[in-house]
């Protein structure tokens, strides 16, 4: 069977994208490998009608709306690799099954690399968090503290002193230029040089940050800039081209979501420079009905 679409991801942006084309009545594959990048967290934040909801709750109760389209199918498992061959696109599970359609849309998300300090991975999307936006009214009024790991990290730092006091950890590699100390002061943020050694509790709760010279101060969350990586081949192996991003790259589209491969559309948190699911799911939306227009125009 020859799909209109196939769609490989499906968290917000995935979702949102297929949910556009079972509307237009459209017949998508909906490919899952059921690891959404926010899985970490416990609750969503910051997304209308959805607030302090678990993410898996939200994408369950999608998909279940989803699966009343009689035109969608779902696959789920691991997409490996993708392809073009006369004008269809192919993609192939790590089970081997073959599907093909006459667009793609690659909503399949980034992978975070955090920074190598004990603890972190333990307590992410916990106590240790990346955004202060999604995260900063349930941590608000505690001892904060931003792990500084990106040239960016500073500027999160001047912007978390409304959700409380906060400690700037340089870590002896970022520190703030002259500008950007200036305003660190006038927002009351602590600047620390001496670097975290080591997360104190019991995660995934925080106490405090040990420090290398064996001093410890109150931190009950800690906001760190992750690097990004693409979560799947499959971009890479078609010959998208990429953008930098401002924690790595992204898959670069144009305004209606298209990438620089014909018939190959991308959303989500690989394709766009901000991670939020609002985002996420607002680039699905205009890639599914992208992908629309493109199918009533062939």
């Amino acid at each position: 069977m020859t799909y209109d679409a196939i769609i490989v991801g499906g968290s917000f942006a995935g979702l949102s994208a297929a949910l556009q084309l079972a509307r237009a009545r459209r017949r998508v594959l909906l490919i899952d490998g059921g690891q959404p990048r926010n899985r970490f967290a416990a609750h969503a934040h910051g997304f209308l009608g959805q607030d302090g909801k678990p993410p898996r709750e939200i994408l369950r109760q999608a998909r279940e709306q989803l699966a009343q389209y009689p035109c969608v199918k779902f696959l789920d498992g691991e997409a490996v690799s993708a392809s073009a061959h006369a004008g269809l696109l192919r993609v192939t599970m790590a089970a081997g099954e073959e599907v093909q359609g006459k667009h793609l849309i690659l909503a399949t998300g980034l992978r975070d690399q955090l920074p190598a300090l004990a603890g972190l991975q333990e307590r992410w999307g916990q106590t240790v968090l990346h955004c202060p936006y999604c995260h900063g009214y349930e941590v608000a009024g505690r001892p904060l503290g931003v792990l500084a790991a990106h040239p960016l990290s500073a500027h999160q730092a001047v912007l978390l002193p409304d959700w409380g006091p906060t400690t700037y950890f340089t870590q002896g590699e970022f520190e703030p230029d002259a500008e950007q100390a200036a305003l660190l002061d006038k927002r009351g943020v602590r600047i620390e040089r001496t670097p975290i050694v080591e997360l104190m509790g019991t995660a995934p709760a925080l106490d405090a940050v040990k420090l290398a010279d064996g001093r410890r101060m109150a931190v009950h969350a800690l906001f760190v800039a992750s690097k990004t990586h693409m979560a799947s081949p499959l971009a890479m192996q078609l010959g998208c081209a990429f953008d930098d991003g401002p924690l790595g790259p992204v898959i670069r589209t144009d305004e209606f979501r298209q990438t620089t491969v014909p018939g190959v559309y991308a959303a989500g948190d690989a394709a766009i420079p901000m991670s939020n699911t609002t985002l996420a799911s607002a680039s699905g939306v205009m890639a599914g009905v992208c992908v629309h227009r493109a199918l009533v125009m062939a």
